[in-house]
């Protein structure tokens, strides 16, 4: 007889293993998330036959309020007076360190896998995305233990959510091409600036907005009914940016620091209440990563895998460093953005298995090395903030 879970019990053990993994874990002097991650794993390791088909059915709007969290807090963080200090630094960090293990990871996939040019392409910029969700509550944490504006937090809260807005634009016209069987290289060339552009617009006119409609309607409209509205906004813009080929993402940090710069009394109170939502949403996203792990498919990504992953982070944080050489930055404070900027999960988690779905044969391999990614450079991440946040910053962490 096979188990067969309900929708209450999967529900329950999602968010209770995720919530009592994590504190273990926190209670040995370990990263939550690895907890969570860990819960997930045995999930789909011992569970996986007995969940309901509608828990994987309603995983990607489960997945995409968490990243809207994410990246909204990230936005609501970033003061324009601190941005402007680093501008320069932050859009080199947001593209460069991207392209450059985008491109190195192109010819490993090319080469080493004998992958075809555009399987090749695609699989690149699925890896090389970093992971807002490791990286912004991190930096976010950081931010609110250490009152010293240390700008550090700022850059990597900017950069990382507009490295995944470079990766997932490029791996977009790989797929693209692949499934028009054709290159237009006129499209390719407008299309990265489009979105860019056309994402921060939709976020500008959004953020204002919604600050005119906040400010007229503040006694009115409650903090839990502004944090429900600006969510609901935050799903359409995800289907505006599908609709539209507009980076999405880019729309909503742009929300967030509109509203910081316009009226941070109402900023505030979005944070506390987008930090409570936070406690459940890290929750089901890092469990539902570790349950979507199979096991046996990191084991065919073997050695060879994990060498493409370690080269691909070497570019990486070489393309950090170069991103920080011109900047204000000490040596210390350079190499934690290296680390710093290591982690992957939600890009990869989220797009790995696309190819796959698709028939393009080298699927099977691209969602492996994704997902063994996930697994090698998330403690890396973790362990290596919090570590080098003290003992590089001097930083309570």
């Amino acid at each position: 007889m096979k188990l067969k879970l309900t929708l209450n019990i999967i529900a329950f053990v999602i968010l209770f293993g995720g919530w009592l993994s994590g504190k273990i874990f926190s209670k040995l002097k370990l990263p939550n998330i690895l907890g969570m991650l860990l819960c997930g794993i045995l999930l789909g390791v011992y569970f996986k036959n007995a969940i309901p088909q509608t828990i994987w059915d309603i995983e990607p709007i489960l997945k995409s309020l968490a990243l809207i969290i994410i990246i909204l807090r990230a936005g609501l963080s970033i003061k324009k007076d601190n941005l402007a200090q680093i501008g320069n630094t932050a859009i080199t960090m947001s593209i460069l360190p991207c392209l450059i293990e985008g491109a190195a990871l192109i010819f490993i996939f090319r080469f080493f896998f004998q992958f075809e040019w555009i399987s090749a392409g695609m699989a690149a910029f699925i890896i090389s995305a970093v992971s807002p969700a490791v990286v912004v509550p991190a930096m976010i944490e950081i931010k609110e233990k250490n009152p010293s504006e240390n700008k550090v937090p700022t850059l990597m809260l900017a950069s990382a959510s507009v490295d995944n807005v470079a990766a997932i634009t490029i791996f977009s016209l790989f797929l693209n091409i692949h499934q028009s069987k054709s290159i237009d290289i006129t499209k390719i060339l407008l299309t990265i600036p489009l979105s860019i552009l056309s994402g921060i617009g939709f976020g500008v006119i959004l953020g204002f907005a919604l600050v005119v409609y906040f400010e007229k309607k503040y006694k009115q409209v409650r903090a839990s009914e502004k944090t429900l509205i600006i969510l609901m906004l935050a799903l359409l813009l995800l289907q505006i940016g599908d609709w539209l080929h507009s980076a999405a993402l880019l729309s909503i940090i742009t929300v967030g620091f509109i509203i910081l710069e316009k009226t941070e009394y109402i900023a505030q109170e979005l944070s506390q209440k987008l930090q409570k939502l936070w406690i459940p949403a890290e929750i089901i996203l890092f469990v539902y990563i570790g349950m979507k792990v199979d096991l046996k498919i990191i084991i065919s990504a073997g050695v060879k895998g994990l060498i493409a992953i370690i080269i691909g982070l070497f570019f990486r944080a070489l393309a950090v460093f170069l991103s920080t050489a011109f900047s204000n930055f000490t040596i210390k404070e350079r190499i934690f953005c290296m680390i710093a900027y290591l982690p992957k999960a939600t890009v990869q988690a989220a797009l790995a298995g696309i190819p796959l779905a698709l028939g393009i044969k080298e699927g099977n391999i691209i969602l492996a090395v994704a997902v063994l990614s996930i697994l090698f450079t998330t403690p890396i991440g973790v362990f290596g903030i919090k570590y080098f946040g003290n003992k590089f910053l001097k930083l309570n962490f």
